[in-house]
């Protein structure tokens, strides 16, 4: 397993890797049809959830300081609601996005320094056990993904699938 420059990092790093396996497993047997699907009109669908956990990936890039930009971010900005009237990315490219920034928001995470993550960082949520700074913002965004693979979990079985699987992809190393 790498190594990160900051042992702050040290339990975000392997949660990310995971959550990389995850997206791909949670995904998979998905259709483009099925992806699309509410159920009785309340949830969201598996689209806007997986473009969440690409927004995401997106998110983390900014505060490691990447300069990319995601082609989807005004869909999914700051978790914006579900919205019927918006045409959403198929599901196949938001996979294709998410692999692409990945694997560089991965090499960000092994050579951020401590102090870049002690930096200030405002999440505009004011919790006063939480301290607003780069660190906790990404712990955030690593529980933002659990947030919404659980929601894809759940979704699977709502659309008649099988639960997902842990199996590892030993080809994915981000």
């Amino acid at each position: 397993m790498d190594k990160p420059n900051s042992t702050k990092l040290e339990i975000i790093v392997p949660a990310f890797r995971m959550h990389s396996q995850s997206f791909k497993n949670a995904l998979d047997g998905i259709s483009e049809e099925s992806a699309l699907r509410r159920i009785d009109n309340v949830t969201n669908h598996v689209v806007w959830m997986a473009g969440n956990l690409v927004k995401c990936r997106y998110w983390l890039a900014d505060l490691l300081r990447l300069e990319v930009k995601d082609p989807n971010g005004k869909l999914f900005h700051e978790g914006r609601a579900l919205d019927e009237n918006l045409s959403y990315p198929t599901l196949e490219e938001l996979k294709k996005n998410y692999a692409v920034i990945s694997p560089q928001v991965y090499q960000k995470l092994l050579q951020v320094t401590d102090e870049h993550l002690d930096s200030p960082c405002d999440f505009g949520m004011r919790i006063p056990f939480v301290k607003e700074n780069v660190l906790n913002m990404i712990g955030m965004c690593i529980g933002r993904e659990d947030y919404l693979l659980g929601q894809i979990g759940l979704m699977r079985k709502l659309l008649g699938l099988k639960g997902m699987s842990y199996d590892l992809d030993e080809s994915l190393n981000y």
